[in-house]
């Protein structure tokens, strides 16, 4: 453990700072003022014209430059390419304060990985006095029963998915829009938006519904796997039942691509691939491999980078209302730390999940990504999915994408 934290933190003393944002510039045009005698009708009005040219100019740079001053300065770590251990879920016994956080993946998960991160820091800022007790792998229940569980008070923390988001809350409806396939050309792309202006209104989103949304951490692109045949093209996919998050758009996405989704909890999953109940399912590498070990009965693995997922994490409105102002000052730092480091940590076993599903013996395919681009296209244009056009045009504008 000590050696995994210590490479995270060389890499945060390596990151580099990424600037995504872009600013306009007001330009002020004076006109000098020529000697009376010497200033002709000509003179004054190639001066006017020059000087509403400027000012012309001026604004279209300012309109041009508008879509990019959405975007938000983030902060990129290096991939952490050190294999995961199966970290201590619980926290310090000297601590006062405690936090039951779960999920729904194994310890050596990037969530987790996550998590410990996070303990670190929140233990290291408050002297001791805080920390966090882990649940792993559906110990407490599926995402949509621990959200309800934090919004109650009954559960002090989680990390979920996007995928029981849009359907928790009136409010969080809007968060659909981060299920669109192909939405994030990259990393960086979807970074730009998650911590800039768009990301911090999803997160408000939670306020007054008994959950307070603290960070985007990440999932991570999500690839397909399956027991039955290579998979390159998009009609591979025709009649294979394929497990998806109990999620509208990432259904009607697989719909579009030909296969038949199932939504299904996660800790169901592995047991329904045996019993040949589906035929796969999609999740992010760092989940297939590390998570949940899909692989051993998955030998075929697709990287269509479908869908670019984030995680949440979450904490009881009532919970957090609850500490001292500095106490929630602690939380808070410390969820911004760890979730530059667990972002890190998911890339990195991105990476690592792919050589070592491919050294297991696994088929690990790429693909031409235009073609599955087109063929989910109609998924943007379903009404009955209630896309938030507004939302969807302020992330186009920051990624450049359409």
């Amino acid at each position: 453990m000590k050696k995994f934290i210590s490479l995270m933190l060389v890499s945060a003393m390596t990151a580099a700072l990424v600037a995504c944002g872009g600013g306009s510039s007001t330009t002020q045009t004076t006109a000098a003022a020529a000697p009376a005698a010497e200033t002709t009708a000509a003179a004054a009005a190639e001066t006017t014209a020059a000087a509403a040219a400027e000012t012309e100019a001026a604004a279209a740079e300012t309109q041009a430059a508008a879509p990019a001053a959405a975007a938000a300065e983030y902060t990129i770590l290096p991939p952490v390419l050190t294999e995961p251990t199966d970290e201590e879920p619980l926290g310090s016994p000297d601590a006062t304060v405690r936090f039951k956080v779960g999920d729904t993946n194994a310890m050596t998960s990037a969530y987790n990985q996550g998590l410990v991160a996070f303990r670190k820091h929140l233990e290291e800022l408050s002297g001791g006095e805080m920390t966090i007790d882990i649940y792993p792998s559906s110990s407490l229940g599926n995402e949509s029963d621990m959200l309800d569980a934090v919004s109650m008070g009954t559960q002090d923390m989680l990390v979920t998915s996007t995928g029981p988001i849009p359907a928790f809350a009136k409010s969080t409806a809007n968060w659909a829009v981060l299920d669109l396939p192909y939405l994030f050309p990259s990393y960086e792309s979807a970074y730009a938006v998650l911590d800039g202006e768009v990301g911090q209104q999803l997160l408000a989103g939670f306020d007054g519904t008994g959950v307070k949304a603290l960070a985007f951490w990440e999932n991570g692109y999500r690839c397909t796997t399956n027991s039955k045949k290579e998979i390159v093209h998009p009609d591979d996919l025709k009649g294979m039942k394929i497990r998806t998050m109990e999620n509208k758009v990432h259904m009607a996405t697989y719909t579009a691509l030909g296969a038949t989704p199932t939504a299904m909890a996660m800790g169901e999953v592995f047991s329904a691939l045996q019993q040949g109940t589906i035929d796969g399912q999609e999740n992010p590498f760092s989940i297939i491999y590390y998570g949940n070990k899909l692989h051993e009965i998955q030998p075929y693995i697709t990287q269509n980078d479908v869908f670019y997922s984030p995680a949440v994490l979450c904490i009881s409105e009532d919970v957090f209302n609850g500490l001292t102002e500095e106490q929630q000052g602690w939380l808070l730092e410390a969820s911004e730390l760890a979730k530059h480091e667990q972002r890190a940590i998911e890339r990195g076993m991105q990476q690592m999940g792919r050589k070592n599903m491919e050294a297991f013996g696994c088929t690990v395919s790429d693909v031409d990504q235009a073609e599955w681009i087109e063929a989910t296209k109609s998924v943007y244009d379903d009404a009955s999915l209630g896309i938030d056009a507004d939302l969807l045009a302020k992330i186009q504008a920051v990624t450049g994408a359409n």
